[in-house]
């Protein structure tokens, strides 16, 4: 070690290793930084690390929303459900640590030339399928072909849209040929659609067996109903502690925080907010509440009437009350939203833009100008959308009032709204997960040709930034593209979006994770079954 500085640096790593505070990774990246050799580095890690958790036990999660129209392709992933088995008995290029970071998966290196047009993914020598065999370069391939291509219907399609070529190095690893730079293109692979499924001997992707190369086999799916797996032994990364998992679909909240309360489930997503401060008191639970990029969107199809008048649009975005929704919906579990789709959370946050606040005058007044006045508009929602959706949209639809708007809340069941509902329904309420830039998300929700462009939204200007911005490696621009691309949406685009609302779960108290929880989805990223452990 080099300096004074430097000793203090060792010394607090030192602490936060036997606290279990860091992970073995940043431990080494950090004491070689510091100037230690990595042996050394080695060594102190040996001697002062908190023991790893206990193996053992099955692991019994309630997870909402899931349908029985849920399917293996990953193209179709569209439900939490879905999301959070995809996460564990499938596994990603890289992963988004519990502290935020990006790390390695099923890659355990990447690199970039400097324009960013060609990056090269280092396939981790241990990572196996279930079914035996090694993740090889064709694996990959084929993984990220499936969504690729005119004939394509995966949700990722607009994703890998730049990929004009994919490369087998022949070392085991995979370079990305892009029609234009992607500074992204690493968090890009953390997209919950791209897992890494075993290809055909035709190359195509074998996504129907089920198989994966995640931290538990599969052994029985019944969708939208449970699932069932065990760890597989050979997993490639750290954890996999539980000897099992089993996942039951509880729709219903009262279902899920019952089950919880009862012991028949170790822990459960998406709390009832209303129920909070009484599951607080339990002394057998504890509740985990986590900011996040994840968002309420209440997208209107903007190519039908009335939602094909930006003034119509406008006025509804004017027409809701969102701090009051934050506080009697979402008990301050919430960040206020400003109608784009980049939080706080995000990098590249432009906090200079005005907060658009309550105005049913200002409604009251575009719609006189559309020649709407008196509107009277549907809203769709099921209660799996969000904890209260349902009373969300009807407190909605009473600032609305005010403004002279009638909205018709209807409730829609939970089983199938996101393949009967959403993408087809003029207007309706919608949860996105975190995602962890806004190109990302952009990409998947707002761009003119995406799958999962929820309002039909095509506006030539945010296409063309959207483009710029995802090449530009100087950041100061790239923000201000971002900034630019954030009006557009605000003003122009079809999207309410009220809130962005904190991940709130709960677990029975013999149920332990590190300090940190990630925020990209609900349950630690949606990989609880693999980085959690009981007590003891």
């Amino acid at each position: 070690m080099t300096n004074a500085k430097d000793k203090l640096m060792i010394d607090r790593l030192a602490a936060a290793a036997r606290e279990g505070k860091i992970s073995r990774r940043s431990f080494m990246n950090y004491s070689v930084a510091a100037g230690m050799t990595a042996s050394a580095a080695t060594g102190l890690w040996g001697t002062t690390a908190k023991a790893a958790p206990a193996k053992g036990g099955t692991f019994r999660l309630g997870a909402h929303d899931g349908n029985t129209s849920d399917t293996h392709d990953p193209g179709t992933y569209v439900t939490f459900a879905m999301i959070q088995l995809a996460h564990t008995f499938r596994a990603y290029l890289t992963l988004i640590e519990p502290d935020g970071s990006l790390g390695p998966d099923v890659a355990s290196e990447w690199s970039a030339t400097p324009d960013a047009k060609e990056w090269t993914f280092k396939i981790n020598d241990r990572a196996t399928f279930h079914s035996g065999g090694k993740v090889t370069a064709n694996d990959v391939i084929a993984s990220m072909n499936h969504h690729r291509g005119e004939a394509s219907t995966s949700a990722a399609k607009a994703l890998l849209a730049d990929v004009e070529d994919l490369v087998d190095n022949g070392d085991n690893s995979v370079t990305f040929k892009l029609g234009s730079g992607n500074a992204d293109l690493p968090w890009l692979m953390t997209d919950y659609h791209l897992p890494i499924i075993p290809a055909n001997e035709d190359g195509t992707a074998n996504w129907q067996s089920g198989d994966g190369c995640g931290p538990y086999k599969l052994d029985n799916a019944e969708f939208g109903v449970s699932y069932s797996l065990t760890r597989h032994e050979e997993w490639h990364l750290e954890g996999a502690y539980f000897d099992a998992v089993e996942i039951t679909v509880l729709n219903d909240p009262n279902a899920r925080q019952t089950a919880l309360v009862t012991g028949d489930v170790d822990a459960i997503t998406q709390l009832e907010l209303k129920t909070l401060a009484l599951l607080q008191r339990d002394p057998n639970i504890e509740i985990d509440n986590v900011p996040s990029a994840a968002a309420i969107t209440m997208p209107m199809l903007i190519d039908q009437a009335p939602f094909d008048n930006v003034d119509v649009r406008n006025a509804l975005k004017l027409a809701v009350n969102r701090e009051e929704l934050i506080e009697k919906i979402a008990f301050g579990a919430a960040t206020v939203g400003n109608d784009f789709h980049h939080s706080p959370a995000m990098p590249y946050w432009p906090d200079d833009i005005p907060q658009r606040e309550y105005d049913p005058e200002q409604a009251k007044a575009l719609l006189k100008n559309a020649g709407a006045e008196g509107l009277t508009v549907n809203l769709s929602v099921a209660d799996s959308v969000y904890s209260g959706a349902v009373d969300m949209c009807v407190l909605y639809a009473e600032h609305a009032k005010a403004a002279g708007i009638t909205i018709n809340v209807q409730r829609e069941p939970n089983d199938g709204y996101y393949s009967d509902v959403w993408l087809k329904k003029p207007w309706c309420a919608v949860q996105w997960g975190a995602r962890p830039t806004p190109d990302v998300m952009y990409s998947l929700a707002y761009k003119d040709d995406a799958a999962w462009n929820e309002s039909h939204w095509k506006n030539p200007r945010f296409n063309e930034l959207l483009r710029a911005a995802k090449a530009e490696l100087d950041e100061a621009k790239r923000a201000e593209m971002y900034r630019e691309m954030a009006m557009l949406a605000r003003d122009d685009g079809g999207t309410v979006i009220p809130f962005f609302p904190n991940f709130v779960y709960a677990r029975r108290k013999n149920v332990m994770h590190g300090e940190n929880l990630a925020a990209s989805w609900q349950m630690d990223g949606a990989r609880a079954a693999s980085r959690w452990w009981f007590e003891g």
